[in-house]
């Protein structure tokens, strides 16, 4: 069993559904991530070239091992249709030791 320190949660927002998908099934397919969440419609408020912007994003929380985020990001940001996609890790504390279990080995 992985410790939950072995893992990483990677948040990606995208401007749509169609787009959040893309991503999840490509990294999905190059066996880079264990699952992915689309959450829809969230509300984003911003700084973008000096101004305040806001917009109607999906929010992709993604799951994977520590080892697999530089090729993830790589995958991210190659194929995302902002110029500068967000791709922000955060490190679990802890976890349900079968969840944990489950991501060893849907992540390899």
């Amino acid at each position: 069993m992985k410790p939950a320190a072995s893992f990483a949660v990677v948040l990606v927002t995208a401007p749509d559904v169609k787009s959040a998908r893309a991503l999840a099934r490509a990294a999905l397919a190059a066996r880079l991530i264990a699952c992915a969440n689309l959450l829809p419609r969230i509300e984003s408020h911003y700084l973008w070239l000096g101004k305040i912007e806001s917009a109607t994003e999906v929010l992709l929380l993604i799951k994977t091992r520590k080892s697999k985020l530089a090729a993830l990001e790589k995958l991210i940001v190659a194929q995302h249709p902002y110029d500068t996609p967000e791709f922000l890790v955060l490190a679990p504390t802890g976890g349900h030791e079968k969840y944990l279990g489950w991501l060893a080995e849907n992540c390899r």
